[in-house]
């Protein structure tokens, strides 16, 4: 028991789900183990059969770091769909999307364009051994959120005025959809029930590196990011916009995001519950939001709660941890431990480790909706290490030390006569 304590995790893992014991079972034609390599097609077509030859008899895929097509490189031209009871082992290898692909690299298969009426998903899990990378593609066709419309040269036109533009090379073809949408994000679940993303490296990602919608027990780990709002075409630096970290929409409940770090081109963490009733989508599946189930606020099941978030080390242009609700929609319960935020300098000083309410996504989050929300433990710089925006009640904040510019350790952009038992304890100015 004593030699099993010395071996590493991810080789236990490995014998564990990879290396089938004496008499293992088969199922049909193929061993116990499941790869894209037992199957032909491209990169896309192969992964997908695995998925569908292990869901119902292993509920394992390995995708290792070889190609069978003799590279070390697996090629994605459209999503990799994830079906309930489903583990993806990613074994030291590099996955990317190519640059004919308009679409998520994953994403829970109950979700997509058209499916009005997605039923909920469970046990779902991408683990990575060893050094996983997930990267954008080379010369992406789309980028950016929803409201971003394509273009070749995001600097020419923000010089003209038009501010939300995104690069793309489906830019001005009339056979393409000129303005960015959900696939645009590199993972995306929604309707899940147990969902795990462990030990990999997310870079580049087209908007979003992870948006989770109406998604309940989930644990992210050991993860880290690389987004920045800016990407090498050939010998020329293109913008591409809206580069958070990791999102949480609509009704996310009970995750634990432990260990994450990196760099984004703008939040790094970031939970929304907005109640803008007249500008979000009524409908799933459409491809005119930057999510795929409605984005509407329908009541306290698609409130965010027990959200726990641990150990996280990123510099980022906008938040570290960014949590905005509006109106009626609430975010509650969440807990933030161990944070250590750098704002990217030449900016516009919009950095701040933690935001709590949001401006500018309709009506002011009605008092109380935003609650029980602690911050401890935290070191940064930036415009403020916590800014209030919204009326809240029951909210934490200890053990903070700010090096910025500003006097205030936590800033509160409102009356706090309309807030309701905030605490601070141990918050310490430094490098005056």
């Amino acid at each position: 028991m004593r030699n099993l304590k010395k071996i590493p995790f991810s080789a236990l893992l490995y014998l564990i789900l990879v290396i089938a014991p004496a008499g293992a079972k088969s199922f049909g034609r193929y061993a116990e183990e499941i790869t894209p390599n037992n199957f032909s097609g491209t990169d896309s077509e192969r992964i997908r059969q695995a998925i569908r030859t292990a869901s119902g008899t292993t509920n394992l895929v390995r995708i290792p770091r070889h190609n069978a097509n003799g590279t070390n490189i697996w090629k994605v031209d459209e999503a990799i769909l994830l079906p309930g009871d489903m583990t993806v082992m990613l074994d030291n290898c590099t996955i990317q999307l190519s640059d004919s692909c308009r679409d998520n690299m994953f994403r829970s298969d109950n979700v997509g364009a058209g499916i009005e009426n997605p039923v909920w998903n469970k046990n779902i899990h991408l683990i990575g051994v060893g050094k996983v990378v997930l990267r954008g593609a080379g010369n992406p066709r789309s980028t950016g959120d929803g409201a971003r419309q394509l273009t070749l040269d995001p600097d020419a036109e923000r010089q003209k005025g038009n501010w939300r533009v995104s690069y793309g090379t489906d830019a001005a073809r009339p056979d393409r959809k000129q303005t960015g949408d959900w696939r645009n994000i590199m993972i995306l679940i929604a309707q899940v029930d147990g969902f795990s993303l462990k030990n990999v490296r997310i870079e580049n990602s087209h908007a979003w590196a992870v948006s989770f919608e109406r998604t309940h027990n989930a644990e992210l780990s050991n993860i880290s990011l690389y987004n920045p709002e800016e990407i090498e075409i050939g010998e020329k630096k293109v913008k591409v916009f809206n580069k958070d970290g990791i999102d949480l929409r609509q009704g996310c409940k009970n995750f634990r995001i432990h260990n994450i770090s990196g760099f984004t081109g703008d939040d790094f963490i970031a939970l929304s519950s907005l109640d803008v009733r007249r500008a979000l989508n009524p409908v799933n599946g459409s491809l005119h939001s930057t999510m795929v189930t409605r984005s509407r606020w329908y009541g306290p099941e698609d409130d965010t709660e027990q959200i726990f978030i641990t150990d996280i080390n990123c510099e980022s242009i906008c938040r570290a941890v960014a949590i905005r609700a509006s109106d009626s929609a609430g975010i509650h319960h969440v807990y933030i431990e161990g944070l250590i935020s750098k704002e990217t300098k030449g900016q516009g000083g919009r950095h701040n480790a933690v935001l709590i309410g949001g401006k500018g996504y309709g009506e002011l989050s009605q008092p109380g909706k935003l609650n029980n929300i602690y911050a401890m433990n935290i070191m940064t710089d930036g415009h403020s290490a916590v800014m209030v925006e919204a009326p809240v009640a029951d909210c934490h904040f200890m053990n903070i030390l700010y090096s910025g510019h500003q006097k205030e350790v936590v800033h509160y952009a409102m009356d706090r006569a309309e807030m309701k038992n905030i605490t601070e304890i141990n918050l310490k100015k430094v490098n005056d």
